[in-house]
């Protein structure tokens, strides 16, 4: 994530939509008063859309290089030999507040534990975390997330 992640109503209520979440509590002012937040408020994944404001997100195009994409087969980089390459496991969050319009988050990411197991069709599987927490403009943790990759020893064969 760059070093700011503004968080604006138009950008919960689009990225609500894109989820397809109906709840008024993202979009509708007077509606969200009425509610236990007492406002508008993000959607409990929203910070996922923080990558888009790191330029070296892998999955964030650039224009004229060479894209891997997220579709079946990537666009414009070959596929590599040896395991898969990474997947997400898991992902988990923490709330320590709601997120709201106006604010203006920072991450801090820190490596969590690793291990491993091993699998029948993928041989060795590499487990590791990581943990990112957002900070809002007063310094204070709003949100604890924890994602979990896992990289396998060979691909599978479908």
């Amino acid at each position: 994530m760059s070093d700011q992640f503004p968080v604006e109503a138009g950008h919960i209520m689009l990225f609500a939509r894109s989820i397809g979440d109906k709840n008024q509590v993202y979009y509708d002012s007077n509606y969200a008063l009425t509610t236990e937040a007492q406002g508008i408020i993000a959607p409990p994944t929203f910070v996922a859309a923080s990558a888009q404001f790191d330029e070296g997100y892998s999955l964030r195009p650039k224009i004229g290089e060479p894209w891997f994409g997220s579709g079946k087969t990537p666009t414009g980089i070959e596929k590599q030999e040896g395991g898969s390459g990474g997947l997400h496991a898991e992902q988990h969050y923490e709330y320590h507040r709601h997120l709201r319009p106006g604010d203006i988050l920072h991450s801090v990411v820190k490596e969590g534990e690793k291990w491993e197991r091993e699998s029948k069709r993928a041989g060795k599987l590499k487990f590791s975390e990581t943990i990112t927490e957002y900070y809002d403009q007063n310094d204070e943790l709003v949100i604890t997330a924890r994602s979990v990759g896992v990289v396998t020893e060979r691909p599978i064969d479908q």
